[in-house]
């Protein structure tokens, strides 16, 4: 079974205001297409999170699982109830993840609305672009919450971040004390944590239920060749899951990427990784690992 654990939509982009959640800033011109493995370009200029897109994009994999976004510092919106209403429509193959801001009054009235009255199964946060710290102690109020209900979180903690958005609550590390104070809380930590990939390698090893997907990892060849090289070497390529994030990139682009990914190293003496622990990504059970199952 194939499932993408990352992926976007948005009725347009101007819900994102400031944020920028992908590889290109949605709504701009491209500021050049990126290169995959054997120079292939990956990115799409000017990512729209259609739906109908999204279902044909999802249709060569088993089952997607489909992000919210809130954010009162950034000024950005993608709403629980259209995604509620999105993945409602094929609720075999998709599965939605709530758009919560700890830093707004309505947290928890929107948390159990998403729960309880739009089925969605996750959370979906950004400490740097929702103007937080990770481990403020509302957002520690709401990981309680979120263990409760048995809904696991997904972090945006660096990648591609606005001009505003604070690189000081952006650190993987900081996701350690939270992984202590509540273990039985599944955290994703996305993208690998990039650009702080060696932290998250580190909370990987530390804590049975941290994982991190490689979405937006596959853009550049190079930092994402010597990401799972050093996941290999460190013993915690069973603690990816594979995400593509639709609508900068493809879950098929994003494979054939990965499957490509020792490319780097042809004619060379550097390490590989090796074909199987790459097929592990692709094929990962990951909604048990996040209790969905």
């Amino acid at each position: 079974m194939i499932i993408d654990c990352h992926t976007h939509i948005w009725q347009n982009p101007a819900q994102l205001g400031d944020v920028e959640l992908g590889e290109i800033s949605p709504g701009q011109k491209s500021r050049g297409r990126r290169l995959g493995p054997g120079g292939k370009p990956m990115a799409r200029e000017i990512p729209q999170g259609d739906l109908e897109e999204h279902l044909r994009e999802t249709e060569e994999i088993d089952k997607a699982i489909v992000l919210g976004f809130r954010s009162r510092y950034l000024n950005a919106f993608v709403p629980n109830d259209y995604v509620s209403k999105y993945v409602g429509r094929m609720p075999e193959r998709l599965i939605g993840f709530a758009g919560i801001d700890p830093t707004e009054e309505t947290w928890l009235e929107d948390l159990n609305s998403a729960h309880n009255d739009l089925s969605l199964r996750g959370i979906a946060l950004s400490p740097a672009s929702q103007d937080f710290h990770p481990c403020d102690t509302r957002a520690m109020d709401l990981y309680a919450q979120a263990e409760k209900l048995a809904m696991p979180v997904v972090f945006h903690p660096g990648g591609k971040l606005a001009e505003t958005s604070k690189l000081e609550f952006a650190r993987p590390y900081l996701f350690d004390e939270i992984a202590r104070s509540f273990p039985g809380l599944r955290i994703v930590i996305a993208q690998l944590g990039q650009p702080w990939i060696d932290e998250t390698i580190c909370l990987l090893a530390k804590h049975d239920n941290v994982f991190a997907d490689i979405s937006g990892l596959l853009m550049r060849s190079w930092p994402a060749y010597n990401a799972l090289v050093t996941a290999h070497q460190y013993g915690v390529m069973e603690k990816l899951l594979f995400g593509s994030d639709f609508p900068y990139t493809s879950p098929t682009e994003c494979i054939e990427a990965l499957y490509s990914i020792n490319q780097v190293a042809l004619g060379t003496n550097l390490p590989v990784v090796p074909r199987e622990s790459l097929r592990g990504i692709v094929e990962r059970d990951t909604l048990a690992l996040l209790g969905l199952a």
